[in-house]
């Protein structure tokens, strides 16, 4: 009897202990082709690249950031962590004093084989198109421990985008649009993230697939393509008029020059959570520049 007792309360404590499980580890092939594998899911995140700061904290892991590039300002809560430089500059020392269980960076970062040198472990994700953007949400969200969280942050963007595309009236449809990234001039083709945004929205792109991504341009490649639109920083705007034969480009001289805001521009450089609200401000462009519209201001 004495023992069968102790068998009780011995079966007794062990349903009310929880049981601990050892946090599943984390394994994935990052942009490089390189096989990553975390021990868990991390705790510590340091993101080198704005778009996947915002990603990370989409995806409801912002609370998990320590560190961030210096050009990472949104949401809010990013710009009190520690900048960690840019691109080409990125603190390494400080970078490692954060103890970061993993750092998220562009392909094109110069610092991954320094850091890696260190035992830091590093993922290299750089979305540049729609499918990027799909791809790189689905990893972070992996990173995170979300089941489902790319997925739905997918859905969510792709219904966005449609429904900016929607309140472009069919007079806007066909408008052809030069977007402006730099000032060099460097544009943004039909095969960037902003191009497939364009073509999305209706437009016609005066910079063909061919030319690649962003390529820079020859200004009088622009003047020859006479964009009815054009969509450029607030910065370079008010000297559009003054470039050698801009002022004979339809978009200048019916003042159909959408000139954007720095904060606009973040949102709109970005290839992250943020493209549903940057289609929302090129269809606004878009309905403003609509033959219906009449001339305009730049703005």
């Amino acid at each position: 009897m004495k023992n069968m007792w102790c068998w009780m309360l011995l079966l007794a404590l062990m349903a009310a202990t929880p049981v601990s499980h050892a946090a599943p580890d984390v394994t994935l092939v990052d942009d490089r082709g390189v096989t990553v594998r975390l021990d868990a899911s991390p705790a510590r995140i340091v993101t080198l690249l704005p778009s996947l700061t915002e990603t990370v904290c989409e995806l409801g892991g912002c609370a998990r950031l320590v560190g961030t590039d210096r050009y990472s300002n949104h949401p809010a809560p990013v710009r009190n962590l520690p900048k960690t430089g840019g691109l080409d500059d990125a603190n390494i020392e400080l970078i490692a004093s954060l103890k970061p269980d993993v750092v998220l960076l562009a392909l094109s970062s110069r610092v991954t084989d320094r850091l890696e040198s260190l035992g830091i472990k590093v993922v290299a994700l750089e979305p540049r198109t729609y499918k990027d953007v799909q791809r790189v949400a689905g990893k972070v969200a992996q990173i995170l421990g979300s089941a489902d969280g790319g997925l739905r942050l997918w859905q969510r963007l792709e219904a966005q985008v449609d429904a900016a595309a929607k309140t472009v009236p069919a007079s806007a449809r066909g408008l052809s649009v030069y977007y402006e990234v730099d000032s060099a001039p460097y544009a943004a083709g039909e095969s960037s993230f902003i191009g497939e945004t364009l073509t999305r929205l209706g437009a016609k792109n005066i910079v063909p697939t061919s030319l690649g991504p962003f390529p820079k341009l020859n200004p009088e490649y622009v003047v020859r393509a006479d964009p009815q639109v054009i969509m450029i920083s607030q910065r370079h705007s008010a000297g559009v008029g003054a470039r050698p034969g801009w002022d004979r480009i339809r978009a200048v001289r019916d003042k159909h020059v959408c000139a954007f805001t720095s904060e606009q521009g973040d949102v709109l450089s970005r290839p992250g959570p943020r493209m549903g609200e940057a289609a929302q401000i090129m269809a606004r462009c878009l309905r403003e520049s609509a033959p219906s519209a009449g001339a305009g201001a730049a703005r």
